[in-house]
């Protein structure tokens, strides 16, 4: 297909549906993404669309009357793997319903980019943004005061923000409960001890160590090894060593049972294992924190998943009911009254729960979701 075809088809969907994604107009063209991505670059330069993340923005002069009932709604996450796509999806799906018009941002972890991809959004004029913020590099404080400051409505999505940004709509999965739902489940298979390997790098790292400290009091178990777990892809050789580290100190502790974070880390401790001349389950149980892959692993790996697509979905609700609030006010002071007649502005933290997919790696019998641990 020709250039110009290509870009007449993006103008027609951009008219219709007011964004597109790079990656669905390869798909229906049959062209790489690459490609796509180049036909956006140039329509941006020619003023015809705006190129966002991952796809384009219709000029607001040229979104189609479809789309004029739609409000626009900034996301920013800190990456396009893993955990994050599935929320995005999540909000995807909910937007139609939500009339919303969604525009992504990634800021790979880094704060400066970060706010530069939050501009970009308020300068396309969204009325409100779900964000991610990255803890990296800078003070919770410092991500609170800069959150409470954006002059529109904010949801924090997956972290725990204090300071001003209490008064921030909050959506996040509950991943001390997560924890809880896996301990629980190794001890019901007889384990008087679990250990931990942690990948301490993200921010749930800090959920995941208070949740296993406070349930290996809870439950009466005994001290148990927990390491700090490299990245990997930036040298996997040492995240090898330091997982046969972690098994070694499980050996001799007499610790049979191991919850590791993420499930890549847990997939490549069961190959370093297996070289070490040991069988998961029979000799060491595994758990892996984060499901992305788990059922993919040597021995299918049994893993706490996150509400990945439920999230983006309240994520969104959260910040349209917000955006409804603070437009209902204004529709209400052009009136000449000072009762909004959006929704109320109570401050909402919704805490979503992780469910526990049991699969091979633990030793289990029967496979499925762990119920809900009692108490917790």
């Amino acid at each position: 297909m020709l250039p110009h075809a290509r870009q007449q088809y993006l103008l027609r969907s951009l008219e219709l549906h007011g964004s597109v994604r790079s990656s669905s107009i390869a798909d229906d063209l049959g062209v790489s993404e690459v490609t796509i991505r180049r036909d956006i670059a140039e329509l941006d330069r020619s003023g015809q669309v705006t190129k966002v993340h991952g796809g384009a923005l219709a000029l607001r002069s040229s979104v189609g009357r479809g789309d004029a009932h739609r409000t626009l709604i900034g996301l920013v996450v800190p990456s396009d793997v893993t955990h994050f796509p599935e929320v995005v999806r999540g909000m995807e799906a909910a937007a139609p319903g939500l009339r919303a018009q969604l525009v992504l941002g990634i800021s790979h972890y880094h704060a400066d980019l970060e706010r530069s991809r939050v501009d970009r959004l308020l300068q396309l004029g969204v009325r409100g943004l779900v964000i991610a913020p990255t803890t990296r590099d800078r003070s919770e404080d410092e991500v609170a005061r800069w959150v409470s400051s954006l002059p529109v409505p904010v949801v924090v999505l997956e972290r725990h923000l204090t300071g001003p940004a209490r008064m921030n709509d909050h959506a996040r999965t509950d991943h001390l409960h997560g924890v809880a739902l896996a301990m629980e489940h190794l001890v019901s298979l007889g384990h008087t001890s679990v250990g931990l390997g942690l990948f301490e790098r993200t921010p749930t790292a800090r959920w995941i160590r208070t949740g296993w400290e406070a349930d290996t009091r809870r439950l009466g178990l005994s001290p148990a090894p927990l390491v700090a777990l490299p990245k990997g892809d930036e040298d996997p050789l040492a995240l090898r060593l330091v997982l046969a580290q972690l098994i070694e100190q499980c050996l001799a502790s007499s610790t049979r049972a191991v919850l590791v974070h993420t499930d890549d880390h847990a997939a490549i401790l069961v190959q370093v294992a297996h070289e070490m001349g040991l069988e998961v389950p029979r000799d060491l149980a595994v758990v892996a924190y984060d499901s992305q892959y788990a059922e993919l692993a040597d021995v299918p790996l049994t893993a706490v998943s996150a509400p990945a697509r439920d999230l983006g979905r309240e994520a969104l609700a959260l910040v349209m009911r917000r955006v409804n609030h603070v437009m209902g006010g204004r529709e209400s002071d052009d009136a000449g009254s000072s009762t909004a007649t959006g929704a109320d502005s109570t401050p909402r933290h919704v805490l979503l729960l992780p469910r526990l997919d049991i699969r091979e790696s633990c030793g289990a019998r029967e496979q499925g979701s762990a119920k809900q641990p009692d108490g917790h």
